[in-house]
């Protein structure tokens, strides 16, 4: 399994380049998060990729409220 170190980070496509986003990596059985404006210096959240995929399905359904 690949590492935070070895993990190729990407933003969102509906990133507006202010900065303010988040940046995923994959990391084969695991997904890692981070804030974009910290680069690496700051915490990763890491989760399965299944908790990643019911948390989206959730975001998608509203379930956290609007955006």
């Amino acid at each position: 399994m690949k590492t935070v170190d070895d993990a190729v980070w990407f933003k969102s496509s509906y990133s507006n380049g202010n900065g303010n986003c988040v940046e995923v990596a994959y990391l084969g059985d695991a997904v890692a998060m981070r804030d974009s404006k910290q680069h690496g210096t700051g915490p990763v959240l890491t989760n399965t990729a299944e908790g990643w995929r019911s948390f989206i399905a959730s975001v998608a359904n509203g379930e956290f409220g609007e955006l």
